[in-house]
């Protein structure tokens, strides 16, 4: 009933919207008598503002057109390569019409970049994409807003996901592929490759693993405080809702994306709220620049997807609940997840890499490091760890950080791996 009644405000407050766009464009647009008028820059501020918190955010695009490489201008193009139900798999290819660095574009490592599915769309790793196409051939994948699958596609669980991260290694060619899981997917990508290792497959060349909740019984955060704190089933009383008939995936039970927004509003609702008071007065002010970064950052995290319930109650219960996979007990499809069956050897099997944030408030310290002595059978000379001083979660795959001090060690280690 919650998600019903979010849909009929959201249609009510739409005309306000609607008006507040206007205004804000009446009272800023050069050439409008409007923006002649006493304090105008504070009304058009205003009603910018409003529009802003009352506005719908739409999936943004990657917009990734183009990259430069060893001084060139390669055009970039998004091609879907593979489709589920609840995931594209989508490849940038990178062009070029000098043939000599065509064939250079040709011969670099493949990597795909397995985005998290937890409320942002897969676009929050635009930088860690485009950092990644300087040498690289990169594959993402897309995950799709729960709401927009049809109900026949059935459900979709934690178990669906390590089958979907499997598909698309063998899709993509494991032999000289390498995996980034960027948070909440180290989970289930070690899980893949684990299982993948066990039935004696080709394994990925490496795993590189950021900031995810391998073992949450080290180092608890708010967040998984949080999980253990509530019963399962109060998560599923009080979280899960059903699609409304306005949407393809009508009938659907998800963790809908206005309430994981409403969740990580109130984590930090003071910085949020000063943030977009700076906004108004950077609109008062005419410091265009300032404001316009302030969009840019909001189109994106106001942008969230609603998750499907059994994958999210699935997650609650096996990584933050009973930590299966660190213990040594979850099962997936009736088979025993092992790390330990993930090998490496002269000149192939499988490197691991870990990188932490010292400062990451939503996967601990040593949460993600924990994969080292769970793969015992990767060779020591194939492990390495990162701990980035000074980063938060977001900080090691995005932003200044991620491009200056940890792309350039991930470069290296899939170099370093690579056939």
């Amino acid at each position: 009933m919650l998600y019903q009644m979010h849909e009929l405000w959201r249609a009510g407050a739409a005309p306000l919207t609607y008006w507040a766009e206007a205004g804000a464009k009446m009272f800023s647009a050069p050439g409008s008598w409007l923006a002649g008028i006493p304090e105008a820059s504070r009304i058009a501020a205003g009603c910018e503002l409003l529009y802003r918190v009352g506005k719908d955010y739409e999936k943004p695009e990657f917009g990734l057109h183009a990259v430069e490489i060893d001084g060139q201008h390669c055009p970039v193009v998004e091609q879907e390569v593979a489709r589920k139900p609840f995931c594209r798999l989508l490849r940038f290819k990178r062009y070029s019409d000098d043939a000599g660095n065509l064939r250079t574009l040709k011969g670099d490592p493949s990597v795909l970049v397995v985005a998290p599915l937890s409320g942002h769309h897969a676009t929050l790793l635009r930088d860690t994409v485009r950092t990644l196409l300087r040498d690289h051939k990169v594959y993402v994948t897309d995950w799709l807003d729960a709401r927009m699958v049809p109900a026949a596609e059935g459900a979709f669980s934690l178990d669906d996901y390590v089958a979907y991260i499997q598909d698309f290694i063998r899709h993509i060619g494991a032999r000289e592929l390498h995996v980034i899981s960027v948070c909440q997917p180290t989970v289930p990508v070690l899980a893949a490759v684990s299982l993948m290792a066990a039935r004696g497959e080709t394994t990925p060349r490496s795993l590189v693993m950021m900031g995810g909740p391998i073992d949450t019984r080290q180092s608890p955060t708010a967040v998984n405080a949080m999980a253990m704190q509530k019963p399962l089933w109060w998560f599923e009383s009080n979280l899960i809702q059903i699609v409304p008939a306005n949407y393809p995936g009508r009938g659907r039970r998800v963790y809908p994306g206005f309430l994981q927004h409403a969740g990580f509003m109130a984590m930090n609702p003071e910085r949020h709220f000063m943030s977009h008071w700076d906004f108004y007065q950077d609109l008062v002010k005419g410091d265009l620049e300032d404001a316009a970064a302030h969009r840019r950052f909001y189109d994106e995290y106001n942008a969230v997807l609603d998750m499907p319930a059994r994958y999210y109650l699935d997650t609650v219960r096996i990584v933050f609940q009973q930590q299966l996979l660190p213990r040594g007990l979850w099962d997936v499809a009736g088979a025993r997840v092992d790390p330990a069956a993930i090998r490496s050897y002269k000149g192939g099997g499988t490197a691991l890499l870990t990188v932490e944030g010292e400062l990451d408030d939503i996967s601990g310290a040593g949460q993600t490091h924990a994969a080292h002595a769970l793969c015992s059978g990767i060779a020591a000379a194939d492990r390495q760890q990162l701990t980035v001083a000074g980063a938060g979660h977001y900080g090691i795959f995005s932003g200044r950080r991620w491009r200056e001090q940890v792309y350039p060690q991930v470069r290296d280690f899939i170099a370093g791996h690579t056939a």
